[in-house]
């Protein structure tokens, strides 16, 4: 057999962080409340469990009687009433086998339904700087493997071991009614089988963790390259994009060889020791057959109890292996529900009914987690109703984190910001953005149609106000020349869609929010000078009573606004109207003659 290579640089190295190891008792006590709905199901389920071990062994005795009183004497007078014994027995035992199959098969699904529910909806709470920090397949791993492999242990994983409990109680115990000194014989490797499971198990959970990692690893490379695609053609990265996933897939694949090595070698040493048991059985079971102690039946019966004993011993052992494997994917989906949002609710949020509009930044200072340097330091003014405040500056200079901290997804490190007297800290965030339509520099569309991306804004809107939005961002001539109009899809993240297109449908879904706030970060980015004077007359509308805070680096499009920002290295270095900032000949000036160039 070939043997895999190591892995080389791009693979040794996990780009997903080891989750934290957790027993086995803290993964029940963490989701034991999910397996709740379905007690009364699974203490059903658990009775079925004993029905058919208590069947199997039915059955088994009715052969050792069929060769007692048939095969031995060759009587068949007793043989009808055998038979039909044994049939009546197989068939209940395999209607009790359909039930418990089925019904262990709905109640997992319907528990992965609502833990995978959960989690992503605990995802859902979490800011942004958790999604800034990490990797989206990684999280995408997590909410399907790994919740797969909480449900094979709380649940599946539970009742499996009910039920080669069973067997071994009802096996061992007619084998004890059978021949007590066999059984004691058969007994006697418990502990063998219990030491050599405290040996596997730990290395077992190591290898678990690590496969589980890495897995985790391929789906976050496979999701970075392929959302990516169009800039890794266009740059020609193919192969190094390959070369990265085959690091990464190599890595796995070496992590879950080890992991299916260890697996496949316990059941192996298992086995051996089965045999050694097994020998010494029939050895024994001989002498007793020879002294009468034991019918021909008895000991034939001993043997198929003792072969089926040997099962669930072997599964109840084996189960180590999904033990361990389960608690390496609930250590990782413990990991993501202990993740806290580092923005967080008031517990009493002070209620926002719609709001004026008045927006004032006190000394706001803000650093990205991880970072050694403020993105923006001290910065200070007042957005009033009706009013546009533009900032402006060049790349990096803090204007997007602005846009960030007044929508709530980050808190200012230190200083405050306040919306009609009211700290953000003190209202709900969601109420909050409520009163806030954004048209952001990155282009954000849903994997839906036009009018679902455009409802996306005010869901409760008509298709009359969908179509108003529409013409008011001058959209509708190209949603009319689309395959099917407002139902055309967009692709994932409207990629079926130009960029200026997209922009449009961004701008028609801030329109219909009609919110008393508005966010516009680079509003006309992506659309054509024509395109850009088309939509300015539209959204100067909007922005009437409204309070505005624009973005832009084409000046051009901030010469009206009544306040102008001019932004250097995260600090306002100049502030007033576009007047007095010429005037001034400073910065903005400056910037202002380069775009006239």
């Amino acid at each position: 057999m070939t043997s895999l290579p190591r892995p080389h640089a791009t693979g040794d190295e996990s780009v997903v962080d080891l989750a934290p190891a957790i027993g086995v008792r803290t993964v029940f006590e963490r989701f034991g409340p999910d397996v709740r709905p379905f007690r009364g199901w699974l203490l059903l389920s658990l009775g079925l469990s004993v029905l058919a071990p208590g069947l199997e062994a039915a059955a088994i005795w009715t052969l050792k009687i069929g060769i007692d009183d048939v095969v031995i004497p060759r009587d068949m007078s007793r043989f009808p009433e055998v038979a039909v014994a044994f049939l009546g027995i197989t068939i209940l035992a395999a209607v009790t086998a359909f039930a418990d199959e089925y019904l262990a098969s709905w109640m997992g699904e319907n528990f992965l339904h609502r833990l995978r529910t959960r989690v992503f909806a605990h995802v859902q709470t979490l800011s942004a700087g958790f999604f800034d920090r990490r990797r989206l397949g990684d999280t995408l791993s997590r909410l399907t493997e790994d919740v797969d492999a909480i449900e094979n242990l709380v649940l599946a994983g539970v009742a499996e071991a009910a039920i080669e409990v069973f067997q071994i109680v009802i096996f061992a115990g007619v084998m004890f009614f059978l021949s007590w000194q066999l059984a004691l014989v058969s007994l006697a490797g418990v502990p063998v089988f219990w030491l050599t499971t405290r040996v596997f198990s730990g290395r077992i959970e190591d290898a678990s963790r690590e496969a589980r990692r890495r897995r985790g690893s391929i789906s976050a490379v496979a999701e970075d390259s392929l959302s990516n695609s169009l800039l890794i053609q266009a740059y020609g990265r193919e192969q190094a994009e390959v070369e990265r996933f085959t690091g990464q897939s190599l890595g796995s694949a070496v992590a879950e060889v080890t992991a299916a090595r260890v697996e496949a070698l316990f059941p192996s040493v298992i086995s051996v020791l089965q045999a050694c048991g097994l020998l010494a059985i029939i050895g024994v079971g001989v002498w007793q057959l020879s002294a009468r102690h034991l019918t021909v039946g008895g000991l034939v019966a001993f043997l198929i109890y003792l072969v089926q004993l040997f099962s669930p011993v072997r599964e109840l052992a084996q189960l180590s292996g999904t033990v361990y494997d389960a608690a390496a994917g609930a250590g990782r989906i413990v990991d993501l529900l202990d993740q806290l949002p580092s923005v967080t609710v008031a517990e009493r949020p002070v209620a926002l009914p719609r709001t004026r509009g008045e927006l004032v930044l006190r000394d706001v200072t803000f650093r990205y987690p991880g970072s050694e340097t403020d993105a923006v330091a001290g910065i200070s003014f007042a957005a009033l109703p009706g009013q546009v405040t533009a900032l402006v500056g060049a790349s990096g200079s803090g204007k997007t984190t602005l846009v960030k901290l007044l929508l709530r997804l980050y808190d200012p490190a230190s200083g405050s910001i306040s919306l009609d007297g009211h700290d953000l800290r003190d209202l709900d965030p969601r109420q909050l953005r409520a009163n806030i339509a954004i048209v952001l520099q990155e282009t954000l569309l849903l994997d839906g149609t036009v009018a679902e991306n455009i409802l996306a804004g005010r869901p409760d809107a008509d298709q009359r106000e969908v179509a108003s939005a529409a013409r008011a961002a001058d959209a509708d001539a190209f949603i009319a020349a689309l395959p099917r109009g407002y139902d055309t899809p967009v692709g994932h993240r409207g990629r079926l869609l130009s960029g200026g297109q997209r922009q449009r449908i961004a701008i028609a879904r801030a329109m219909i929010r009609d919110a008393p706030i508005l966010l516009l970060d680079e509003p006309t980015t992506s659309l054509d000078a024509a395109a850009s004077e088309r939509i300015l007359g539209p959204m100067r509308a909007l922005m009437v009573g409204r309070t505005t805070i624009l973005i832009s680096h084409d000046l051009l499009t901030v010469t009206d606004a009544q306040q102008i920002l001019y932004l250097e290295g995260g600090r306002v270095t100049e502030a007033g109207s576009h007047a007095e900032l010429l005037s001034r000949d400073g910065g903005y000036a400056s910037l202002y003659r380069l775009h006239q160039s």
